[in-house]
């Protein structure tokens, strides 16, 4: 990276004009809004155009609100003389004339992937380092005859420095070594070739991608939501954009990454979010087994449910006899038997039947009359609808239900748990995984994690509740997206599989994740096991990334010691830069001492290292770890609490996933391997997620995999 390069000043003066255009063409925005509000009266259309016009206005004014971030980081010059600076939007002049051009055009594409065999009509590419609006340092890489990876072969790759195999290394190092904010930020400016291939890759079909700690495969999915959006910007803005992260923690983490692209408006959400009208326990209140949320997230769970449905429609015990005017009319058991079977020929979904079953009901009940004038059904309706024997016969027939009571009184029923239960669970005792005590009313329950995709699996086979007049609430059903992108996806149950694959307009998807870090009570053992349960219109297509950039190499030495037991078969990443200090592990004297110990490693972690610290502990360690911490005087945060916004946090292991931290001290291995159904993948993951310092502190005996290794002969 050159700080004295010659052309620095004249760089600084296109970012100065720059910035300048893209004021420009924010005051024309505002001045436009300006007119459309005096504007408030006319025609109901008018109205409509104007607010769509002003919503317009609003979007592009978020977009080019850039805060902190650079909006130019890089410039390609081509063999045809035409030269572009990338950057994070497009801006143009008042003669409409390229100042910028947005990193997700095709004119930008060989910035990121052009290398001296395949220059792409390049003869140089320039990397900016930048502060704010400050252009710090250039560094250029030359594509041509007598340039390095042109007619010659030295045994590197194309355009990186020695032994790196990545472009603009200079730049992408001093992207790595900052500190971190605890939130994640973009990769525009350092994007890698393996990154675009994927982020740039066709839309249609489910996209998968495996990356290990490091690789950014989190950010690389963003980056593909946001170019997707660029480039089918219709239909797909209008379809919508979906992104599923594993909890709430992770939500925050990322949530300013799409909105430094430019794109503010794509929904990311965890499942739970998905699901309308209940209250979910949080992670101490829950206290499920491994079995009963195995159980919960096996396919075979649709089936359950849709037997326990079935179950619920069901004809009259005894005839039904009602007083009618001089006289009775009667529903025979034989008669509520065929509307039963009629309903259910019908409709699809249960709810949706129930004003069939009803007017038949009518209907039936005026036939049954015997007297001199047969009455109208409607007099039969209003004179009998209000009758306890009536409304008892309808609700045994096909009750209207929500997925809460539906599951409610099928976990809290023995005997219609094994109805539904059937023969879906050879090789397991089901019906005592799935029974629980019943609730006094269904609003009292606090549903699990593992009860989400059950609650939407049948929110789906149920539908919505009609109105009086027999009419739905669109807002009621399930909506779909254009484009779903699943970040960590290795931890999802098929029956979260199958939720997400339910959002999927299109079958077009992105999904993200590791398998050496599946920790979930479904953990995989192949991509097979994941994509079974996708969208299946098109093969999908299985990439992975190889590189690991985060991570410093003595560290992912250590992490992949314990990666090969945990999961022998994966490769793991390749680091791609040398940290400043080894990791270390500390020995505490016994028990009761570990988590003191950890508080003074944490101290000399602080300071050593600008940026955040993080605490990675067993999630039955918390209130220890914070009590060690409090009395060392060790101001924290608590990461389900205070996210990540404290300069030392104490992060649970169990949502430790994704997260990237400047300096990180590890207690207590064996507590986290005991805690964890996959406890070497869990503490796989609590030893990834440092880019500077690690530190880990014990004081039971280390897994095998952490035992001193022999030195060589």
């Amino acid at each position: 990276m050159t700080q004295h390069h010659p052309e620095i000043a004249s760089e600084q003066a296109h970012i100065d004009h720059a910035y300048a255009c893209l004021e420009t063409t924010r005051e024309s925005a505002w001045r436009s809004r300006a007119l459309h509000e005096a504007d408030l009266g006319g025609t109901f259309q008018a109205r409509f155009e104007r607010n769509a016009v002003d919503e317009a206005l609003v979007k592009r004014l978020v977009d080019l609100d850039l805060g902190d971030a650079a909006l130019v980081f890089g410039r390609v010059d081509r063999t045809d003389n035409e030269t572009y600076h990338i950057g994070r939007l497009a801006v143009s002049d008042e003669e409409r004339e390229p100042v910028v051009v947005d990193w997700r055009a095709p004119v930008a594409e060989p910035f990121y992937r052009a290398t001296g065999r395949e220059p792409m009509g390049l003869s140089r590419r320039r990397h900016f380092a930048v502060e704010g609006r400050t252009l710090l340092g250039l560094e250029d890489e030359l594509f041509g005859a007598g340039h390095l990876g042109v007619g010659q072969d030295d045994g590197l790759s194309d355009d990186r420095a020695p032994g790196t195999g990545l472009r603009g290394y200079s730049t992408l190092l001093a992207a790595l070594e900052r500190g971190r904010t605890g939130t994640l930020g973009d990769i525009v400016a350092t994007i890698q070739g393996e990154q675009d291939e994927i982020i740039r890759s066709p839309q249609s079909g489910v996209l998968v991608v495996q990356g290990g700690p490091g690789t950014g495969k989190t950010v690389v999915a963003l980056h593909r939501a946001a170019y997707l959006l660029y480039t089918h910007r219709f239909p797909l803005e209008d379809q919508g954009v979906l992104v599923i992260g594993p909890n709430t923690v992770f939500l925050r983490y990322i949530d300013q990454v799409l909105p430094s692209l430019g794109e503010a408006g794509i929904d990311q959400v965890v499942l739970a979010h998905l699901v309308p009208g209940v209250r979910f326990a949080t992670a101490g209140e829950s206290d499920e087994s491994l079995e009963t949320v195995r159980v919960k997230g096996n396919a075979r769970m649709s089936d359950v449910i849709d037997r326990a449905i079935r179950d619920r429609q069901r004809p009259l015990r005894d005839d039904l006899v009602v007083p009618f005017g001089s006289g009775y009319v009667r529903l025979t058991v034989a008669e509520s038997l065929r509307i039963v079977k009629a309903a259910r020929r019908r409709f699809r979904r249960h709810n949706s039947g129930r004003r069939f079953v009803e007017n038949e009901l009518w209907t039936s009940l005026a036939a049954s009359w015997r007297g001199d004038e047969s009455p109208e059904v409607g007099k039969i309706r209003a004179g009998v609808r209000s009758h306890r024997d009536v409304r008892a016969a309808l609700e045994r027939m096909w009750p209207l239900l929500t997925p809460a009571q539906l599951l409610h009184d099928l976990f809290g029923a023995p005997a219609m748990l094994r109805l539904a239960v059937g023969t879906s669970f050879p090789d397991v005792d089901a019906v005592a995984a799935l029974l629980r005590d019943r609730a006094e009313h269904v609003d009292d329950v606090r549903w699990s994690a593992a009860d989400v995709a059950l609650l939407d699996d049948a929110r789906d086979a149920l539908g919505p509740i009609p109105d009086r007049h027999g009419k739905i609430d669109e807002s009621d059903e399930i909506r779909t997206f254009g484009h779903i992108v699943i970040d960590e996806v290795q931890d999802l149950s098929p029956m979260h599989l199958k939720m997400a694959t339910r959002r999927s307009l299109n079958g077009s998807m992105t999904v993200v994740g590791d398998l050496a870090q599946a920790t979930g009570a479904h953990a995989p053992d192949s991509w097979d096991d994941i994509t079974r349960y996708l969208p299946d219109g098109r093969p999908p297509r299985i990439v992975g990334l190889s590189v690991g950039y985060r991570i410093p190499e003595q560290i992912m030495d250590l992490a992949n010691r314990v990666m090969h037991v945990a999961t022998p078969g994966l490769r793991a990443p390749r680091a791609v830069r040398l940290g400043d200090t080894p990791p270390m592990i500390i020995e505490a004297s016994n028990r009761s001492d570990v988590f003191a110990t950890a508080a003074e490693q944490v101290q000399l972690t602080a300071s050593e290292v600008k940026g955040n610290i993080a605490v990675v502990v067993a999630d039955v360690d918390i209130e220890e770890m914070s009590t060690a911490l409090s009395a060392a005087g060790v101001a924290h945060g608590h990461a389900a609490r205070n996210w990540l916004d404290d300069a030392v946090t104490v992060v649970p292991v169990s949502i430790a996933k994704g997260l990237e931290l400047d300096g990180v001290v590890v207690v207590e291995p064996a507590d986290i391997v005991a805690s964890e159904s996959s406890g070497l993948r869990a503490l796989y993951v609590a030893l990834t997620r440092s880019t500077q310092r690690l530190t880990v502190v014990h004081a039971a005996s280390l897994p095998d995999a952490l035992q001193p290794q022999p030195s060589a002969a």
